[in-house]
């Protein structure tokens, strides 16, 4: 019983009833949201769109860490004790976010108990999927990696419905977060699409017959 409770839990409805409602920031494509260093006071929620986490080394480069979409948490670094921003959140499309302070998601998570067991299952999804790509990054080929992109993308595993049609991506961002080629990604898409993998009518479509490529060996 206990898990559907928490399905059931709606954090978008639960932010906006406290009086948080206003406190939206849109984002247009490609916008920082906030940068590696900046002073990390307040925790964020996607309410739509998709923003990627990205961190810069001394030496100046760049790594891509995560991808998030709509129902995600970001800078929770913040109730973490970090005074600065440990990486980069930038909008991959039109992006709107609610900003709550720390001093009153703290008193949140203290206060209401099924937000707080939201937040809690949020962070550890959240922190097995950074283990997952790791993995990923370590072990599978960038056929794999893409593969596996798009579907979380498309949010095939999590516990709300998969959408077919994933937000609009380059396929230059697709090869940052892969970890390979602008050309390698065009030549696996391209091979996705003639194995009926991927659509492109209507936007990106991604098909549940892609797991294939993640799950062969």
């Amino acid at each position: 019983m206990a898990p559907k409770k928490l399905r059931a839990f709606d954090a978008k409805a639960f932010l906006e009833s406290t009086g948080l409602g206003k406190r939206v920031v849109a984002y247009a494509r490609r916008e920082v949201v906030f940068s590696q260093g900046d002073p990390s006071d307040s925790v964020m929620y996607l309410q739509s769109g998709g923003v990627q986490l990205s961190v810069l080394s001394h030496s100046g480069k760049e790594a891509i860490v995560a991808t998030l979409g709509p129902g995600d948490f970001l800078g929770e670094g913040a109730l973490a004790g970090h005074p600065v921003r440990l990486e980069t959140a930038r909008a991959t499309t039109a992006t709107t976010v609610l900003v709550v302070p720390k001093r009153q998601m703290i008193r949140l998570l203290h206060s209401q108990h099924a937000f707080s067991d939201r937040f809690i299952a949020h962070m550890l999804v959240r922190n097995a999927r950074l283990e997952a790509d790791l993995v990923d990054q370590l072990f599978n080929s960038s056929e794999k990696r893409l593969a596996r992109t798009l579907l979380l993308l498309a949010r095939y595993g999590k516990g709300d419905k998969p959408q077919r049609v994933v937000p609009k991506i380059s396929q230059e961002t697709l090869a940052e977060m892969v970890g390979t080629t602008r050309s390698r990604v065009n030549f696996f898409m391209n091979k996705f699409k003639t194995l009926g993998f991927i659509e492109y009518e209507g936007g990106l479509k991604i098909n549940p017959s892609l797991l294939t490529v993640v799950v062969h060996d």
